[in-house]
């Protein structure tokens, strides 16, 4: 078995993977988003100090698993600084003390495998990951051959969702409370732009679409009947965006099997436009169960389980945190 840590950002995390099977024996996470939720968004320093009572906790509910484990994975790459040390520690103890390897997980790649959780992968893809931090479109071949072929250039997807929650004092995180909202507003009440429609780029910006967004806030002048459809407005340009610059690659790129990934990848808006889309394409689109959308540690276990198989260990004394990693 592996065990597997999480604590890229605001949500400590710990499972247990059996090699052979793929099962899941064992996963807990422990949200800190009553504790965020009052700042309006993720406090790095609260966060690591919140990781530091969680995972203890946690770990000790796994104890019956210790004489099993063949490696300890962990996500070590791209979050925040601060809090990647208190899994990436917690994991470097555990390997010293039971002798077994340790294996880094990339946390973008992790994503991926949330669509594997308790099944066998299934390679090519085309991957649109959408979350607090990251929006790209990846090529992935197997594992180890991962392309990046469009990104944002500025705010990504679940980020502006965020912000824009905030905006309207919905508090965090923003894309469930928009998407909420959403549900009964308008969404062509407003008519914001659409972010590079007239741009070749094949490439994602939300700072425009934000700002324009402030200013419908700004003139609704505390009127919270009109946030329904704000909500609305700005979900539909959001994935709008979002699907015009896939169409424009899927000219040149056409999809066979495409997923969404990432926390954002939950909006069901986004995963009916999506799906919609890839209909003239004849493509099949795949997505995680929704509890595995948001960062997890059973998305690092499925991971380190082929990582494990193609016997890549990291050091122990050289895995260190990269809070700017990327694929």
């Amino acid at each position: 078995m592996i065990l597997s840590i999480e604590s890229s950002c605001d949500d400590s995390a710990i499972a247990i993977t059996e090699i052979a099977t793929n099962r899941l024996l064992f996963h807990k996470k422990i949200s800190q988003e009553i504790e965020h939720s009052v700042y309006g968004g993720v406090v790095p320093e609260l966060a690591a100090r919140l990781h530091a009572e969680a995972l203890p906790q946690i770990l000790t509910q796994v104890e019956e698993y210790f004489d099993k484990l063949k490696a300890v994975a962990v996500t070590a790459t791209p979050g925040l600084a601060v809090t990647l040390v208190e899994g990436v520690t917690m994991a470097k103890a555990i390997a010293v003390a039971l002798h077994i390897p340790l294996i880094g997980v990339n946390h973008l790649i992790g994503h991926i495998y949330s669509l594997f959780i308790e099944k066998e992968t299934h390679f090519p893809l085309t991957v649109l990951l959408v979350s607090g931090g990251h929006t790209q479109v990846m090529e992935v071949k197997s594992l180890t051959e991962i392309e990046t072929v469009a990104k944002s250039m500025d705010d990504s997807f679940g980020e502006s969702f965020d912000k824009v929650a905030k905006m309207m004092g919905l508090g965090y995180p923003g894309g469930p409370a928009i998407q909420n909202l959403a549900k009964n507003g308008n969404r062509f009440a407003y008519n914001f732009t659409v972010p590079l429609h007239q741009s070749p780029l094949i490439a994602f910006s939300y700072s425009g679409l934000k700002n324009a967004v402030r200013l419908a806030v700004l003139d609704a002048d505390g009127d919270t009947t009109k946030y329904p459809d704000i909500a609305a407005s700005f979900e539909h340009i959001a994935t709008k965006h979002l699907t015009m610059k896939l169409k424009k690659y899927f000219k040149t790129h056409k999809p066979n099997t495409f997923a969404i990934v990432g926390g954002a990848s939950a909006n069901l808006y986004l995963r009916s436009q999506i799906e919609a889309l890839l209909q003239d394409y004849n493509a099949k689109l795949i997505v995680s169960e929704l509890q595995y959308c948001s960062d997890n540690a059973a998305m690092i276990g499925r991971v380190a389980v082929d990582m494990y198989k193609q016997k890549l260990f990291s050091n122990l004394t050289s895995l260190d945190v990269h809070p700017k990693s990327i694929l």
